[in-house]
This record gives C-alpha cells, sequence and structure tokens, in this order.
C-alpha cells in the first residue's frame, strides 16, 4: 500500500508542475522527510495526506488509488503553473478544498 500512495504522491505533484521543495514547504516539513514519502521508505502521516489531497483538489483516499484511470481521470484537472509562493500555494490549496467540499456536498444530495 506504500508504494501506492508514494507513486501517487509523485504522480499528483508532477502534474501539478510542483517541486518536493515545494510541497515540503507548503507542509511544513523538510524536502528530504517528503522526499522519503515519495520514495516509499515512510508513510505519510494522515494530517499530511489531508493538507496535500487539499493541495492537488483530490479526496485523499486517491492516493491509495491503484486503478490507474482513476487517476489519469483527476490529473487531466492538474493545476500547473511556474514560481508560485508558499502563500500562492495555500491560496489555491483552500480553493481547491472548497470546491472539493462543494462537490461532497452535491454527490450527498444527489444521493
Amino acid at each position: 500500500m506504500k508504494n501506492i500512495v508514494s507513486k501517487n504522491l509523485k504522480k499528483f505533484r508532477e502534474s501539478s508542475g510542483l517541486t518536493q521543495e515545494k510541497v515540503a514547504s507548503f507542509l511544513g516539513i523538510d524536502r528530504s522527510a517528503y522526499a522519503n514519502y515519495e520514495a516509499g521508505c515512510r508513510e505519510m502521516p494522515y494530517n499530511l495526506e489531508e493538507r496535500v489531497s487539499d493541495l492537488y483538489g483530490i479526496a485523499p483516499i486517491l492516493l491509495y488509488e491503484e486503478d490507474e484511470q482513476k487517476i489519469n481521470t483527476e490529473l487531466v484537472c492538474a493545476f500547473r503553473t511556474d514560481n508560485l509562493s508558499d502563500k500562492d500555494l495555500k491560496g489555491i490549496a483552500d480553493f481547491k478544498k472548497i470546491v472539493k467540499n462543494y462537490l461532497k456536498i452535491g454527490r450527498l444530495s444527489n444521493a
């Protein structure tokens, strides 16, 4: 399971055009700690999984997804840009979290 998460962390990061340093800074951890999560050397704590999923605008469960098609569907909507500040990343993550929650509410009301 750890290898799936590490592979997906890397895929989402690269598709978003972010460096390990940027993601680590956003999470408030050292780059080396984040690199260990991506390499599968350590398991990422759930609170960090939640924060990184907010950054990518995905549900945390997608970090555990093995189906390449489902991952690729999410990657189509990946936000790509260069030279983002930490404040920019926080704003993007906050916005994506709002959208993610809005979509979740919509699915619940249609159930």
